[in-house]
């Protein structure tokens, strides 16, 4: 569950305030506890909701007083098995969600002071398997707004291979497009267009079963979609969309007209995965996409990603060490099941 609008659960601010807040793990676990029971502690074996017992020397285990049985409260979230602090779990959880630009496992490692570059990488990982909510609902809902859809190849230079696309990864993306209000400070720009939320996938090709699955999984139905003149697309209408494919014949200033949102959604995602982390792995890319699209998703309200991060964590399964270097690990989509 999203806590977005959950105002009782404080949020830092600033990194001072992070550290009032937060100080030490048992504050850490209080803040965890009302997260996963915000009507208070209720025993997952018996079911009686009171208050549990308290070992000072264990902040993360709750002993419920009618049944005597024990529940850490990491326990079925990204943390359970972990032998890291709780403490070094929010400070992941904060710096990820808060800082626009991310962080790399190696900054990530220097920041918290870690001896092993593998426990920050593992931590990131599980975090951003926490950023794909389980009920993630399509976008396109938005009256007034509509989706523009396109695809890139995502992947660095390759040399001495020739022509063509070589070891690149084809992701699909969806993005609605709002309007500002008129007169307002950025009214003018992109004539009054900017991007609300997105939706990134890897496709397995630009074949309309792959392209057009995408599209299903990520948008609602019978909303407006704008695509290039791809004959992958060339389904939607016949899928219950208002499709509209846009003839751009090389011209670049059509596609700054029709398709600008989309564009610069992949411009950023780029920058973002070369500058932040100079090139991802492909077996791994799914989840920076997840990660780039919870960011961008709550970019208006970065501080409040925070809480939102550690309450998605809490309800899902995350990959361990081992299956995460072994390529065993399906990363979860942001869009549904198109991998």
């Amino acid at each position: 569950m999203d806590v977005l609008g959950r105002t009782e659960l404080a949020f830092p601010r600033s990194l001072p305030e992070f550290q009032r807040l937060f100080p030490d793990d048992a504050a850490c676990a209080v803040f965890l506890e009302r997260t996963r029971w915000r009507d208070g502690f209720a025993c997952p074996h018996c079911g009686v909701a009171a208050e549990p017992f308290r070992i000072a020397t264990r902040p993360g285990v709750l002993t419920c007083r009618a049944c005597r049985r024990q529940t850490g409260l990491m326990v079925g979230t990204v943390m359970e098995r972990s032998h890291t602090p709780l403490s070094t779990w929010f400070w992941a959880a904060y710096l990820v969600a808060s800082q626009t630009q991310g962080m790399s496992a190696v900054q990530f490692q220097r920041q918290l002071g870690l001896t092993r570059y593998e426990t920050a990488f593992g931590i990131l990982h599980k975090l951003r398997a926490g950023m794909v909510r389980p009920e993630q609902d399509r976008i396109g809902s938005k009256t007034g707004s509509h989706v523009e859809v396109d695809e890139t190849y995502v992947g660095g230079k390759t040399r001495g291979e020739g022509r063509g696309v070589h070891h690149k990864a084809l992701v699909a993306a969806a993005v609605e497009v709002r309007h500002r209000q008129p007169g307002s400070a950025q009214d003018k720009r992109k004539d009054g267009r900017y991007a609300g939320r997105v939706r990134l996938s890897i496709a397995a090709d630009r074949g309309g079963e792959a392209l057009c699955g995408f599209v299903e999984s990520a948008v609602m139905l019978e909303a407006l979609i704008v695509t290039d003149n791809w004959s992958g697309y060339g389904n939607l209408r016949t899928r219950g969309y208002n499709h509209h494919a846009i003839a751009e014949c090389g011209d670049p200033e059509v596609s700054e007209e029709f398709l600008p949102v989309i564009h610069l959604v992949f411009s950023n995602l780029k920058t973002w995965l070369n500058g932040t982390h100079h090139g991802v792995s492909a077996k791994h890319l799914q989840a920076y996409l997840n990660e780039f699209t919870f960011r961008f998703n709550r970019r208006h309200h970065p501080f409040s990603a925070f809480r939102s991060l550690l309450s998605i964590a809490g309800e899902v399964e995350a990959p361990t060490y081992a299956q995460l270097y072994s390529g065993q690990w399906v990363h979860t989509t942001s869009s549904g099941c198109l991998c």
